[in-house]
């Protein structure tokens, strides 16, 4: 007898508007699906809110959406969106310090285990970031106490 264990390809997508309003539900929806699958929060939560963001603002054209897609295999969730300007690639680089702007990417290459643009069929990109689940993190909660780095400690102890 031939038994195969498999392990199930949790997947999320939405198709949202290019605007500061999308790319803020594109942060919320992403967040209440990472509860509901029971992953924790950070640093996935601040990479999608970076990509939709440059979504909404370096990927907009008018009447075109962008696509949030979350989905974890094994230990890894990657977060993808895809926009439909495929003719601006971008790169993560450091702006000038007076700068108000221009930090997402060095962001996501900071907070992402790998991260990259993928080209899609005419005229859309991808950018995709993965990260690898720390499990035992799903059920801490921070315990901060004054003037301390926050610290985590499990839930229930």
């Amino acid at each position: 007898m031939n038994e195969e264990t498999s392990t199930p390809i949790r997947n999320f997508s939405v198709q949202l508007s290019p605007t500061p309003r999308g790319a803020r539900l594109a942060r919320l929806l992403a967040t209440e699906r990472l509860r509901a699958w029971e992953l924790p929060l950070d640093p996935a939560e601040h990479i999608v809110a970076e990509l939709a963001a440059n979504a909404a603002t370096h990927g907009r054209v008018p009447g075109r959406d962008f696509r949030l897609t979350l989905y974890v295999v094994a230990d890894t969730l990657r977060i993808e969106v895809t926009d439909t300007r495929g003719d601006s690639a971008p790169r993560a680089q450091l702006p000038s310090p007076e700068a108000e702007s221009g930090r997402g990417l060095v962001l996501v290459d900071a907070l992402a285990d790998k991260w990259g643009v993928a080209p899609g069929l005419p005229p859309r990109k991808t950018v995709w970031a993965e990260i690898r689940i720390d499990r035992s993190a799903a059920d801490r909660v921070p315990e901060k106490q004054p003037g301390e780095r926050t610290r985590y400690q499990p839930i229930g102890r």
